[in-house]
């Protein structure tokens, strides 16, 4: 069963919620924005929520602040960080909310993962293909939301974020819910040797048998690679501790499904971003 449920709602942007975390855990939101019902114009039509493309910064404000009264939280609670493509995880205390809503410099810099505890906090990070980790922690109260491109995907940023969840609040791994969101799937995502090395090397640290590599990567005839980011993620949580019986995996491909999704690839980047976000009402 698909875990991010399609969202229509007449006169609300069209948004993709973690159903079954938000039935089980009330208190919780979490989900995930479509291209569809906001008020940028091409080519960010229409629910372009990043701050770093060339869409007219008014527009990009105006659609997170309809997010926000779509899931029904305050437009200061939302806090966005500055992604780099990296690996580093921060805490988020009541001191950084609603950072960088409404300009990029206000953002928290240089930060690829976010963890809080605090409630009234909605977490928010940028995507158009890269994957979106989902993290709850549903005994110590944790949530948390990490950026996992090719590069934070090998560089283990889901390890990162788990570890600052243990070592800050106490988290065990086996109580984690994780979930894996719509992002650019195998079927669309061709990569170099360049990448593909980086891959085999990230596999070979978490000791990856044979089967389970050509699961996440496999060559062509013309001497790229197939790459299954989100089955790469995957295994990187389980490696870190976290049941497979709490991950929530996607079957979205944001190259595939262009009617609802921006498509950095797919659209020569020259597209809008969706938004992650996860909270603690």
């Amino acid at each position: 069963m698909e875990p991010f449920v399609k969202q229509v709602k007449e006169g609300q942007p069209v948004l993709f919620t973690i159903d079954t975390w938000l039935e089980q855990y009330k208190g919780l939101t979490a989900g995930f924005t479509s291209r569809q019902g906001g008020v940028s114009e091409a080519p960010y039509s229409t629910l372009n929520c990043g701050l770093h493309v060339m869409d007219k910064p008014e527009h990009v404000i105006r659609n997170r602040e309809l997010l926000a009264e779509a899931i029904g939280q305050p437009f200061d609670a939302f806090t966005y960080g500055e992604q780099v493509h990296g690996n580093e995880v921060t805490v988020v205390s009541l001191i950084e909310k609603g950072k960088g809503r409404t300009s990029r410099e206000s953002a928290i810099q240089a930060k690829d993962g976010f963890i809080t505890q605090e409630k009234g906090i909605v977490l928010c990070a940028q995507f158009a293909d890269c994957v979106p980790l989902f993290f709850y922690d549903p005994v110590q109260q944790v949530i948390g939301l990490s950026h996992a491109g090719w590069k934070g995907s090998v560089l283990n940023i889901s390890m990162a974020t788990i570890t600052l969840m243990t070592h800050t609040f106490g988290s065990q791994p086996s109580d984690i819910r994780a979930a894996i969101g719509p992002s650019i799937g195998v079927c669309c995502y061709e990569v170099d040797e360049t990448v593909a090395s980086r891959v085999y090397a990230a596999l070979h640290e978490i000791s990856a048998a044979p089967d389970e590599q050509l699961s996440v990567i496999r060559g062509k005839e013309n001497g790229k690679y197939m790459l299954n980011l989100q089955e790469l993620n995957r295994k990187l949580l389980e490696q870190a501790g976290i049941l497979s019986s709490h991950i929530e995996v996607t079957q979205l491909c944001t190259s595939c499904s262009s009617d609802d999704f921006f498509s950095h690839r797919k659209e020569g980047g020259s597209t809008g971003r969706m938004v992650a976000w996860i909270g603690l009402r």
